[in-house]
């Protein structure tokens, strides 16, 4: 827990940082017909921004989107095990919401987009995706995608803060079956293929025989634990971490 606190702590130091090398003003969005109109706020009175200014548009955006987040790190630094359930109401979580704000997406893009226009395309190209019990997407994350729980929130959102490019229960063939892992990653430098899968319920008996089950067809195939594939593990009494997460982030792709 004072891991976590820690830290969110160095976190929101970055994000002051930031914000306080970004213009003063506050962008707004505004929808026109097809069309997105750009103005800056200063005094409260909002003054337009042509397209002309789009890197000054850009900068404003990611003021408001660096403001929202450290709005919602103070709130998660307040009740680090609380995270959880504050993360389920999406209305709590404004940084997410400012990325569905007409206008915003695009301006914000380049801030979690790869570094590399390949690794790119491969994230955003069409694929197939689980269609099992949809029903339980409910949760919404950063990056635009809805997931099935919160400790597959935490992974989402850190690989997508990080720029790793990723799909979410992007369709795998292994001999005459499909799967769906968690995450399916490319190395940001390397190219190589990277799986995550999440297993949240391990104090159950029969859910941990069936993970151990995948796990071994999986290896079957060439996908083998700390070489291609990574896997966290939680049970109620020992939930999975933002720390943890963000440590394997850092140790299978840095």
């Amino acid at each position: 827990m004072l891991a976590e606190y820690n830290r969110l702590e160095k976190e929101i130091e970055k994000l002051n940082k930031k914000i306080s090398q970004l213009p003063n003003g506050c962008l707004i969005c505004a929808k026109n017909g097809s069309f997105i109109k750009w103005y800056v706020s200063e005094n409260q009175k909002p003054v337009y921004l042509p397209k002309k200014h789009k890197n000054m548009a850009q900068k404003l955006a990611m003021k408001r989107y660096y403001t929202e987040l450290l709005t919602t790190l103070k709130r998660e630094q307040d009740a680090i095990y609380r995270y959880l359930d504050h993360h389920q109401d999406n209305s709590n979580n404004s940084a997410s919401q400012l990325l569905s704000q007409p206008g915003y997406k695009e301006l914000l893009s380049p801030l979690f987009m790869p570094t590399s226009h390949k690794l790119t395309e491969w994230m955003l190209e069409p694929y197939d995706k689980n269609p099992k019990h949809p029903e339980q997407l409910s949760i919404k994350t950063n990056s635009g995608n809805m997931v099935r729980s919160k400790s597959e929130a935490f992974i989402d959102m850190l690989l997508h803060a990080n720029k790793i490019p990723f799909k979410y229960e992007c369709a795998l063939t292994l001999g005459s079956t499909v799967f769906y892992p968690d995450f399916t990653i490319m190395h940001p430098k390397t190219g190589e293929i990277f799986y995550w899968e999440h297993f949240g319920m391990m104090d159950d008996p029969v859910y941990a025989g069936k993970a151990y089950s995948k796990l071994q067809k999986f290896s079957k195939h060439g996908i083998i634990p700390s070489i291609n594939l990574i896997t966290t593990y939680e049970t109620q009494e020992h939930p999975l971490d933002l720390d943890t997460v963000q440590k394997l982030i850092e140790q299978y792709f840095s």
